[in-house]
This record gives C-alpha cells, structure tokens and sequence, in this order.
C-alpha cells in the first residue's frame, strides 16, 4: 500500500543519464489507457529507448515501452504506441526554440507517481555526449567504485 503524500518514482531511465549532459528538466503529464496506468503501478516500463518529440505543436512520447496488462485480455494496449505529454502550450513554444536554437533533445528521464495518483513524466532538455565523454565517465565510475571498496577494507 502506497504512503499519503508521497511520491513513488515508478522508473527511471539511467542511459539518460549516461548517453547526455541533462541541461533542464521539467514534469509533464502523460495521456494514458486504463491497461497502461495498470501495468505502470506495478512498474511494467522500459524507457531505455525512448524520447519525446514535438509535432503540430504537441509533445509525444515516442518508443516508451509499457507490458501489457494481463487481466485486461481483449481490451488491452498496444505496448509502444506514442503517447501524448501534457505540458502548457508556452512550455512546448519554449522547448521547440531550445530544441532548434541549440541542437537539444528532449528525453524522459523518469516516471513517477505523484502524491494524488497521478501518473508524471520528467522530461529533460539534454544534450548529446561524445564517446570520449562516456569512456570518462566510466573510468571515473570504476575509480569511485575501487576506492569504495579499498575504504571498506580499511574500516574492517
């Protein structure tokens, strides 16, 4: 049972993280089906190949995989059609400008269930990473994690 007040972060998307530098971030609503907010509470979403898209001056997400959900049988999803995010219209005039002016892109970084049951998206403004960027990071991943474990050793 969930906790009055509290949000629940239902996914996230760490490849985000790792393929871009996030530069702002924002929470968007996200238009869904009955089957698909089911499957989302039990945590049934991959959002490793997604991202979201501006068209006709509406935001979609695009690629987001929701499973399935069992007891709907017959009236169920279609696991990775595009859904449609809710943001106000200057939001969407803001991030267009962004997305054109500096080569940015939009990419979910999280779903979460907000305090009234409400189904959110954190969408990021992010820009892309190089190859060298990512080796960095990964030195620097393994560096931290060597000397968290040397620290460990020594406190033993």
């Amino acid at each position: 049972m969930r906790e009055p007040g509290r949000m629940r972060t239902i996914s996230v998307n760490k490849s985000a993280f790792f393929n871009y530098d996030i530069v702002e971030t924002l929470e968007a609503g996200i238009e869904l089906q009955g089957s698909e907010v089911k499957s989302l509470k039990e945590g049934r979403i991959s959002l490793k190949e997604s991202f979201a898209e501006i068209k006709n001056g509406e935001a979609f997400l695009l690629n987001c995989h929701i499973s399935p959900y069992e007891p709907a049988s017959r009236f169920n999803h279609d696991p990775i059609r595009p859904k449609r995010l809710l943001l106000h219209r200057r939001e969407i005039k803001r991030l267009t400008g962004k997305i054109k002016e500096k080569g940015l892109t939009l990419v979910p970084t999280k779903v979460i269930l907000n305090e009234k049951g409400r189904i959110k998206v954190e969408v990021s403004l992010a820009k892309g990473k190089k190859a060298y960027e990512k080796k960095e990071a990964i030195k620097e991943r393994d560096r931290n994690r060597e000397l968290r474990a040397v620290l460990k050793h020594a406190r033993r």
